[in-house]
């Protein structure tokens, strides 16, 4: 078994309070747990305006298609376009034998 995990920020412009922030959040968290039946949260960065970080987590036998899934994970974010990319990085964990 492999434990996939993302931690990916974005840049928010134009936000002057949590509450614009949240909607925009909550829309990337939505979009990508329905589209891709990921778990998804913010993990970090809850009180700054124009900074989110959230965090992906995926289970499955094979690393190369965890590490796939992330990737695509990450482009969908970056492509829904109420946020910018600033960083991303993915760490695949194996567990077991």
């Amino acid at each position: 078994m492999t434990v996939g995990v993302a931690r990916i920020t974005f840049r928010l412009h134009g936000n002057q309070s949590l509450k614009d922030k949240r909607k925009i959040v909550k829309g990337l968290v939505e979009k990508s747990r329905h589209r891709f039946n990921v778990s998804v949260a913010e993990v970090a960065d809850q009180d700054l305006h124009q900074r989110a970080t959230l965090g992906v987590a995926v289970v499955g036998s094979d690393h190369r298609v965890l590490n796939s899934l992330l990737d695509r994970i990450v482009a969908f974010m970056e492509a829904v376009g109420s946020a910018d990319l600033v960083d991303h990085e993915i760490e695949l964990i194996p567990l077991g034998d």
